[in-house]
């Protein structure tokens, strides 16, 4: 493994404490930086915190779903024009840029993975302002790598899982959308997975999902089950029976065939994450009911 320096922005976020984590204890030298240390927005400011680094990742984004329906020039501002800065900055630096993107770049009507070239249609604005991000930064840096993800969950933030298992001990039934399929993904994988791409001197998109599918109702039962509560606790609604202000992909499973295709190893399946996962995303676990 080459040793090398990397930026990382949104380092205090969910994923990007883990990256920061996982590069650390690999030997390489990071600059973490948060909203408070490197103002995204400001071109110059971007272009000063790039040399010296070999890599530049970016996981600075703005993920309210459902509040971007209403704020969707602000998502906009840190989700595509931000990283348009970051993306000339690190061409300016000779640094390999790393974007991280989303499941919500896609429509979600389809039925099979979707592929890592499958065409942009998003339905949202959080997924339009990400889908702009990405356009911007393989516009400015073809060579980029743009990672996406999806239904991401860790020890350093809130999340699905974190929210099952304090439901769990405040209600005896949850209600859980059971008609939206896709991959529950821990944050640890996708930082593994970045230095991975990073190492193997990928470019282009690449999905960092764990693999397999499966529905909320799905994952919510299966962390039922790994904390030991009874996952029949858990009933599956439909999409129309919990109304949101953003719409959500029906189906958003990304497919890994760039993976075998570049002479990697995809990622691990859901559930191997997930029980590899709980002990440390959920420490203490709420008493069986």
């Amino acid at each position: 493994m080459t040793t090398r320096r990397w930026l990382v922005t949104g380092a205090a976020g969910m994923l990007g404490t883990d990256l920061v984590a996982i590069l650390r204890d690999t030997g390489h030298e990071v600059t973490a930086v948060t909203r408070d240390d490197l103002d995204l927005l400001d071109p110059q400011a971007c272009v000063a915190a790039a040399p010296g680094h070999d890599v530049v990742v970016n996981c600075a984004a703005y993920t309210a779903v459902d509040r971007a329906e209403s704020e969707e020039a602000e998502a906009f501002a840190t989700n595509a024009i931000a990283a348009a800065n970051l993306a000339h900055a690190a061409v300016a630096a000779g640094a390999r840029l790393v974007h991280v993107s989303t499941d919500y770049v896609f429509g979600g009507d389809a039925t099979t993975p979707y592929a890592e070239d499958a065409p942009l249609a998003p339905r949202s604005a959080y997924g339009r302002t990400k889908a702009a991000g990405e356009w911007a930064v393989r516009s400015i840096d073809p060579e980029a790598l743009v990672v996406r993800v999806a239904w991401l969950y860790g020890a350093h933030g809130g999340n699905f899982a974190r929210t099952m298992a304090r439901l769990a001990g405040e209600r005896e039934l949850l209600t859980v959308v059971g008609d939206q399929v896709g991959q529950p993904t821990w944050t640890v994988d996708v930082g593994q997975a970045i230095v991975a791409l990073v190492e193997s001197g990928q470019s282009g998109p690449f999905h960092a999902t764990n693999a397999g599918e499966v529905s909320w109702a799905g994952f919510a039962k299966a962390i039922f089950e790994r904390l030991g509560l009874d996952p029949e606790r858990v009933r599956a609604i439909t999409t129309a029976e919990y109304p949101l202000p953003a719409p959500r992909p029906a189906y958003s499973v990304l497919g890994h065939d760039r993976w075998a295709a570049a002479g990697l190893t995809a990622p691990r399946p859901w559930q191997e994450a997930l029980t590899q996962a709980l002990p440390t995303v959920i420490p203490a676990a709420p008493a069986p009911a």
